[in-house]
């Protein structure tokens, strides 16, 4: 992995870090009641997928490694472009479920270990 794919994947996992700090203990009304916690997980969210745009554009094998990779930066373009129109009960969900997920994705990846399958997280 080059130098600059490395730091677009490091700023895309502390932005998912960040997210999870934030809204960490608060409940979905809380969130959806604080306006800065609102701009602040929407704002993370858009370096998320803007450093993993980054970063496929310069290794398009990211695909295979970072499952929905699409999703994540469509997310992205939904949130600069269509400001106005900003669900933020979908970036409660996402933040409270996806965002761990990928958060752990991102640190295998920079740390150069295998994914985990499937089959690593049955019981």
């Amino acid at each position: 992995m080059t130098p600059e794919i490395a730091k677009r994947l490091l700023d895309a996992r502390n932005a998912c870090l960040e997210i999870v700090t934030f809204v960490d203990g608060v409940s979905r009304d809380a969130f959806l009641a604080d306006r800065k916690l609102q701009l602040s997980v929407q704002a993370l969210l858009s370096v998320v997928g803007e450093a993993l745009s980054q970063a496929r554009r310069l290794d398009p094998l990211l695909e295979s490694r970072i499952p929905e990779i699409h999703s994540i930066i469509g997310m992205r373009h939904r949130i600069i472009h269509g400001y106005g129109d900003v669900d933020y009960k979908l970036l409660w969900l996402a933040s409270t479920t996806r965002v761990p997920e990928l958060a752990q994705v991102l640190t295998r990846l920079v740390n150069n270990e295998p994914p985990i399958t499937p089959h690593d997280t049955d019981f």
